[in-house]
């Protein structure tokens, strides 16, 4: 309510602000940055969501059908490593990894003799890098809800596919995977408002640069409340318009969930 009463308002302290009905509104529709920011948003979702089911889903198989996988235990250590510790660690780690000068990547790369790249200076790759570090964050949790799924498969259809003939790839593709669709449903769902909502990593590895290459709508409607220009009003105007996607996206999913219920 607060953020909904403020988006109304000339406001630049946590004084009382001056009403200044839709203005907020109206520049957020003319504001090359915020559309822009939108757009990193849209791309950075369409990249991270697929990926994070994807590769949760593909190592949940790999880790229930090779229970004797070299080097299981360090793999899920690794994988498992970012569930257990604060994002803002996670997002150090990756700042520690990809930056220019003294990243551990570079680093490599300049010993294998193919030069440093420009993690934090070129746009594209800035993005990639922030998509690299959120990936690592999610696969870890989609790997266990895949897990934990894939306990509920009926073992006597898998039986009955084996009997017919249906070889690994098909019991996967026939029975396995339209058997996991509501979770796959639930795993994209929450991928969607994760990658809206994503932060820390962007604010820690980019900080929305180079130029305005890696700003999201968090870190944009963050910077127009609590940067130089303390505008509360815009800030929290950015912020509502974040607020009414994710609603939508969880109207969605409860939609879905009754339909499926019934």
């Amino acid at each position: 309510m607060w953020s909904l009463l403020t988006s109304f308002q000339a406001k630049r302290s946590f004084r009382p602000g001056e009403w200044s009905g839709v203005t907020n509104l109206l520049r957020l529709l003319s504001d090359a940055v915020f559309w822009r920011a939108l757009l990193n948003t849209a791309i950075f979702t369409v990249a991270t969501v697929p990926l994070s089911v994807g590769l949760g889903l593909g190592l949940g198989l790999a880790m229930l059908m090779d229970k004797a996988l070299p080097g299981r235990g360090v793999f899920r250590t690794i994988v498992y490593l970012p569930i257990a510790v604060s994002s803002l660690v996670v997002s150090l780690v990756g700042l520690l990894l990809f930056d220019e000068s003294v990243g551990i990547v570079n680093g490599v790369l300049r010993d294998l003799g193919v030069g440093p790249v420009s993690w934090q200076s070129n746009g594209a790759l800035a993005m990639l890098s922030v998509v690299v570090m959120t990936l690592w964050t999610r696969v870890g949790f989609g790997m266990l809800v895949y897990l934990a799924a894939l306990q509920d498969v009926d073992k006597e259809v898998l039986e009955a596919a084996t009997m017919d003939g249906a070889g690994g790839f098909n019991r996967v593709r026939h029975v396995i995977v339209p058997w996991l669709r509501p979770t796959t449903f639930f795993l994209v769902v929450i991928n969607m408002i994760w990658s809206f909502q994503v932060f820390d990593v962007v604010y820690v590895m980019t900080n929305g640069g180079p130029g305005y290459s890696t700003t999201m709508l968090v870190t944009y409607a963050y910077d127009e409340g609590f940067g130089p220009s303390r505008n509360f009003g815009y800030g929290a105007t950015v912020g509502l318009v974040l607020l009414v996607i994710t609603l939508a996206i969880t109207a969605v999913q409860l939609r879905v969930n009754r339909r499926q219920e019934a």
